[in-house]
């Protein structure tokens, strides 16, 4: 028999296979022809796919890469054999290989209509730069972005989230609130701006001018009767950030009457918010939360992460509770069960985050509580999403890029996690 046709059936026979792939994933597939049969071969429609292909001169043939388009494809296995006469054409033979399309791919992104009422931009983000003073040393920086989730660009609805930062030049003290409106709300887009608002606004004024406040906190640090003086600075404390947060819940009811047909669920939100300030003695932080997500201080050189509060489950699994709702400011104690106020040596990063964030990174509340998750938060935020080609976020002083970083860092890719997604870090 011919050898030409004898070499083209073994060839046939050997029934080379390549996997499936995913686009944009990972992708090898690796094969071997005998010299024997083989003296030559190669590989062509790679290239226009994103793949490469190596062959070792063991004729060892290896397709790796990331594949550029889904669809299914042919390459051309071309090779020669021993003994062929010169001038003639190799033989050839067709490979079939498919690829899946990227589960991202096929999310939409429909933009907001700018029409809709209470209409914000789908993503935000924003940093503080607050710079070194001879008498304070070197200063933490504010970093913090907002990014629609996809379950809401699919449909072209708005972002529920929000955020707001700032640093009080006049008396040095930091302000931070995140909040989450309901998705189920119809305004709690609104609601969630209002609340973040409302608690900064309230706080910068008690803190603009904040002498007294502070004489106070440094006969905190100092008293010998220290359950007195820590009773005496929860009632301080209520009147700065517990009577913000009732604000935020009045301003949000004010909302809902000046809308007609709305109630104030309508406006539902979580919240959280700090506000902290560098002492000679070291950090003071008092913060408010209400809801779900995560809010904590993270220090990398003792192991600590210290969580500022519980994130609250409604009645049922899934649920969560708002600011919104009236139990929430039912008496003072209440109220007080939600503040917090510390004095700490130093720290890493204060982060406060909507579930969006925290629900895929820790998944469950007793992770929450684990220093080795947050010590993994903290890292992944820093190395990014190699697989998902994400960058990390350089959270080095005076970085003002970290903003745009941050913002595509949230675009991280987790299956069944596609809320909205909000971070805010003091670092």
């Amino acid at each position: 028999m011919n050898k030409r046709i004898v070499i083209e059936n073994q060839v046939k026979d050997l029934n080379i296979k390549l996997s499936n792939g995913t686009v944009r994933k990972d992708y090898t597939a690796s094969f071997s022809l005998s010299k024997d049969v083989v003296t030559d071969f190669w590989i062509d429609g790679c290239d226009q796919l994103g793949l490469k292909c190596d062959i070792s001169e063991e004729n060892e043939c290896t397709i790796s890469g990331k594949p550029s388009q889904p669809g299914d494809f042919k390459l051309k296995l071309s090779y020669k054999y021993d003994g062929m006469i010169d001038g003639e054409e190799p033989l050839s033979i067709e490979l079939p290989i498919a690829f899946n399309p990227n589960p991202r791919s096929l999310w939409k992104d429909i933009p907001t209509d700018k029409n809709v009422i209470f209409y914000k931009d789908d993503c935000v983000c924003e940093y503080v730069k607050v710079e070194e003073k001879e008498e304070t040393g070197p200063r933490k920086d504010i970093v913090a972005a907002s990014q629609r989730g996809r379950s809401h660009a699919q449909e072209g609805k708005a972002r529920d989230d929000h955020f707001k930062l700032v640093h009080c030049e006049d008396s040095d003290w930091y302000i931070i609130a995140v909040a989450d409106g309901a998705g189920s709300a119809k305004y709690s887009r609104k609601g969630s701006e209002i609340a973040c608002e409302t608690v900064v606004a309230h706080c910068l004024e008690k803190l603009k001018d904040s002498a007294a406040f502070e004489e106070k906190i440094r006969a905190y640090k100092n008293a010998e009767d220290e359950e007195t003086a820590r009773k005496q600075m929860a009632n301080i404390i209520y009147d700065i950030i517990g009577n913000a947060a009732f604000k935020a819940h009045k301003a949000i009811n004010e909302a809902s009457k000046a809308n007609e047909n709305s109630k104030p669920k309508d406006f539902a939100t979580t919240l959280m918010f700090a506000i902290c300030k560098k002492f000679d003695f070291g950090w003071f932080i008092a913060s408010y939360w209400v809801g779900d997500g995560a809010m904590c201080l993270y220090n990398e050189k003792k192991g600590t992460s210290k969580l500022l509060g519980i994130p609250d489950e409604g009645e049922y699994s899934g649920q969560t509770r708002f600011l919104t709702m009236p139990e929430i400011f039912k008496d003072a104690t209440a109220v007080f069960e939600r503040l917090r106020f510390s004095i700490e040596d130093d720290f890493t990063s204060l982060m406060l985050m909507t579930d969006g964030v925290s629900d895929p990174m820790f998944e469950t509340e007793n992770n929450l509580n684990d220093f080795e998750k947050w010590k993994e938060f903290w890292n992944k935020l820093k190395t990014g999403f190699a697989e998902d080609e994400i960058g990390g976020v350089d959270l080095s002083d005076d970085n003002e890029e970290s903003k745009t970083q941050l913002l595509k860092w949230l675009s991280f890719w987790s299956p069944g996690n596609h809320d909205d997604r909000t971070i805010a870090i003091l670092y």
